[in-house]
């Protein structure tokens, strides 16, 4: 009779058990998952990091990392060089239809700030911290990524070092980047997709698009850019440190086609100022004779008709020795302004198959 009793005990309990085991599991896995997240981004060498919270969904296959960020030891600003607000990572559930375990990451309001005096080293020692933290942050997500969504990012590149502070941004960053991982190919040589959109300084609109195949060690690329309708005086902090010059007016745009084909680069760069003018009314009178300078030589290659400055150039080789080339950079300045006047658009001139060595 005791050992009846024993039993339905023991079926009772032992089920009860592994609730609770499996109910306590489920309660400390956020922390867990916290806590190693915290210590994957505490070991990067010369970084530090870390995150707010871990939301886990395992009906859903996802977990949110909430408040990512990182910056260097030894920053000498405290503007976190990376901060993404809110990132989803969760299996692609459609994926799996067509028997591959992939997973997707969408992410909400991330900037990436580049303080130029925060990274400020040797290329060396530069390259190699890239890939310390990149691949810290790629082993947070234990499956390969298929679909990466970005909505209302920021990047931007800052040098406080300057007077006044360099400060280039594109903002309302937004982007799609899908079949990464080639679940569907069907023979294509370019088989993901990648569209992005974004604001610059100066309320231009940029836009980009293409193909790309990331899988290879050297991935293959065929995109295509352009930045419209920015307002030049955007650019004053920028080419006054660099330049010596402002503006007072005008737009500008930038223009360009980019082909990577095993590892051989083939495009082209066409920027474009508009209807810009030099010399505003508190330069010094140094500034003034030199921008009188400028504006002069930039009124004799300028496109009287269109009232444009532009050129095109071109730039082809292997990834790790591209040149520009010089002669045609400068043979397409006078071709702007003496034969015909660039439209401020991509050409599309460049397509995958031309950037070949061969």
């Amino acid at each position: 009779m005791k050992k009846k009793v024993f039993i339905k005990r023991k079926r009772f309990w032992i089920p009860a058990i592994v609730i609770l085991a499996l109910v306590g599991f489920r309660l400390a896995l956020p922390f867990l998952a916290k806590k190693y997240v915290n210590k994957t981004l505490a070991n990067i060498p010369n970084y530090y990091g870390q995150v707010a919270d871990i939301d886990i969904s395992l009906i859903k296959g996802a977990y949110t990392i909430k408040k990512l960020y990182l910056n260097k030891v030894n920053a000498k600003t405290q503007v976190p060089f990376l901060n993404f607000e809110n990132t989803e990572i969760s299996i692609q559930w459609k994926s799996l239809f067509k028997g591959k375990i992939v997973s997707e990451i969408e992410m909400v309001n991330p900037s990436v700030i580049y303080v130029f005096e925060d990274h400020n080293q040797t290329v060396v020692n530069a390259e190699a911290e890239v890939e310390d933290w990149s691949k810290a942050l790629t082993d947070l997500v234990p499956i390969d990524i298929n679909r990466l969504q970005v909505t209302n990012g920021k990047l931007a590149f800052v040098e406080v070092s300057t007077t006044p502070t360099i400060d280039l941004q594109l903002n309302s960053f937004n982007l799609q980047a899908s079949n990464l991982r080639n679940v569907t190919r069907d023979g294509e040589k370019l088989p993901s997709t990648i569209r992005a959109t974004a604001t610059s300084i100066g309320n231009g609109k940029f836009i980009l698009t293409g193909n790309m195949d990331i899988i290879k060690q050297i991935p293959d690329i065929d995109i295509s850019f352009s930045l419209e309708d920015a307002e030049v005086t955007s650019l004053n902090d920028f080419t006054k440190h660099y330049a010596g010059i402002d503006f007072s007016s005008g737009t500008y745009g930038v223009f360009s086609e980019i082909a990577i084909n095993d590892g051989f680069i083939k495009g082209y760069i066409k920027p474009i100022l508009n209807n810009t003018k030099l010399i505003g009314e508190e330069d010094k009178f140094l500034d003034t004779i030199w921008e009188g300078f400028v504006g002069f030589f930039k009124f004799v290659i300028k496109n009287q008709k269109q009232d444009t400055l532009a050129t095109k150039v071109p730039f082809e080789g292997d990834l790790s020795n591209v040149k520009t080339k010089i002669f045609p950079t400068i043979k397409n300045v006078l071709k702007n302004a003496w034969i015909k006047a660039y439209k401020e658009v991509s050409d599309n001139t460049i397509e995958f198959k031309d950037a070949s060595s061969q």
